[in-house]
């Protein structure tokens, strides 16, 4: 197995590292680094715990994004969602749509679109999900309850003590969270959604959160 190939099935662990030095990093240095930029970092580091949920522990999301969120039952192991669309979604593209905004604390607008796109996932987690599986939780709403929102919020309170906020900064911010959505994970798993990929989710990332299991008892229990 080449290296990429070992990357796009392993990238959530690796992320899961990256958060345990970048916790350091926060730790030993905090004080050195610009507040805007800290909050920013932060907020890159939920994404990492957000992802690490999914996928890892307890892990799951393949299942629930093919199966529950697409109704796929002869291929769910790779469609519409694939290992390389997994990788190009969370990795390629909401890697560096964090970091830029890292980058450059001082664009408001950037910054605002990185956290609300964190935010606005409770939407996915918090609701559709929930209602589609008839639960109180799955993987990824955690990040999203316990860190996107707080780290997000604060962000907002921050940028308004210190007067840096404009309404067109709101304008914007909404404007390319929506278009983040689109470009970031939408058109990634549309291009890359392949039947015969070779890409396949191995049997325990899908047998992960027992996905299956719980939609299997759910229509038992509708019938």
């Amino acid at each position: 197995m080449g290296i990429s190939k070992f990357y796009i099935g392993n990238w959530y662990y690796i992320g899961g590292i990256l958060f345990v030095e970048l916790t350091f990093l926060v730790g030993f240095f905090g004080e050195a680094i610009d507040p805007l930029r800290k909050i920013l970092l932060l907020s890159y580091m939920a994404l990492l715990v957000h992802q690490f949920e999914e996928y890892a522990i307890p892990g799951g999301f393949p299942a629930i994004f093919n199966i529950v969120m697409s109704g796929e039952k002869e291929a769910s192991d790779r469609y519409p969602l694939n290992q390389k669309s997994a990788f190009f979604v969370n990795v390629l593209c909401a890697y560096l749509f964090y970091i830029i905004a890292i980058v450059f604390p001082g664009l408001i607008w950037l910054g605002l679109a990185q956290v609300l796109f964190g935010m606005a996932q409770v939407a996915v987690h918090g609701i559709l999900i929930n209602v589609k599986m008839k639960s109180l939780y799955n993987p990824g709403l955690g990040a999203v309850v316990f860190l996107h929102w707080p780290i997000g919020l604060y962000y907002i309170w921050y940028i308004y003590a210190n007067g840096l906020v404009q309404p067109w900064h709101w304008i914007a911010g909404i404007g390319l969270t929506l278009l983040a959505a689109m470009l970031i994970v939408n058109l990634p798993v549309t291009k890359l959604k392949d039947k015969d990929s070779e890409y396949t989710f191995s049997v325990e990332e899908m047998e992960r959160f027992y996905v299956k299991v719980k939609m299997a008892k759910l229509v038992v229990k509708q019938q």
